[in-house]
């Protein structure tokens, strides 16, 4: 059984959730991707957690710097702009990402719920204050450098990426509307994303639970279950801009 374009097209909320494929697809590197320089004798999973930025504050702080400067290289593609675009046709859509650049919004998406925080928004490691960084784009070398982590204005503190490390809990406002969207919703779109990171990859099947139609766009086939479950295998910029045109047209 195929997705219909008149189930998209009839739906007066959409929720589109997305993950590392879709960043992935603009020169993002994901945590599967090999890592190159200063970064490639360590494992992605171990620079992401609070005992590691204890460890080596520096390390940790340069690595997602590179990050930064990664995103800040990129551009939206075709599957960001198309999210943007169908907000223009369905009466409500709601976008909830895993992701932590600002492909989204630089896309033209409003209120994007982030469930694992964002690189532009660092806090203190102590104090949990906000810390604005500056406005100068970063020039990281391709390798990477330990850089020295800023210091909170409050407290003194080191200040830490504002992102959800692992043992952490994601942002309760952001799980919050999320869940409430999925529960919401009349199609999910779930793009670029394994379904493996828990509790974040609950959202499609909380959308599948409350009645929803769930489309999986990602690179290789989804396994699906029942009649309201639907995949489509193909990269994000090309599958997703295509069913929207199709959708609606003109």
């Amino acid at each position: 059984m195929e997705f219909q374009a008149e189930q998209l097209r009839n739906a007066r909320h959409v929720v589109v959730f997305s993950g590392a494929g879709i960043s992935a697809e603009s020169g993002i590197p994901t945590f599967r991707d090999a890592l190159t320089g200063l970064w490639e004798n360590f494992d992605p999973a171990a620079l992401a957690t609070a005992q590691a930025f204890r460890n080596d504050p520096a390390l940790v702080w340069g690595w997602y710097e590179w990050r930064r400067a990664k995103v800040l290289g990129a551009q939206p593609n075709l599957a960001h702009l198309a999210i943007a675009e169908l907000a223009r046709h369905v009466p409500r859509v709601t976008v909830v990402t895993q992701n932590v650049d600002d492909l989204l919004e630089r896309a033209g998406c409003h209120d994007v719920l982030h469930l694992h925080g964002s690189l532009d928004l660092p806090r203190c490691f102590a104090c949990a204050r906000p810390y604005a960084l500056g406005a100068e784009p970063l020039d990281e070398p391709q390798g990477g450098r330990r850089i020295e982590p800023p210091r909170c204005r409050r407290c003194n503190g080191k200040v830490r990426p504002g992102v959800v490390w692992f043992g952490e809990s994601l942002p309760d406002d952001a799980w919050r509307k999320a869940v409430s969207a999925a529960k919401d919703c009349d199609v999910l779109l779930s793009i670029g994303t394994s379904g493996l990171v828990q509790p974040a990859a609950e959202i499609p099947r909380i959308a599948l639970q409350h009645g929803a139609q769930v489309l999986h766009i990602n690179v290789q086939p989804e396994p699906v279950a029942g009649d309201r479950e639907f995949s489509l295998a193909g990269k994000a910029a090309e599958v997703l801009p295509r069913l929207v045109e199709e959708t609606f047209p003109g």
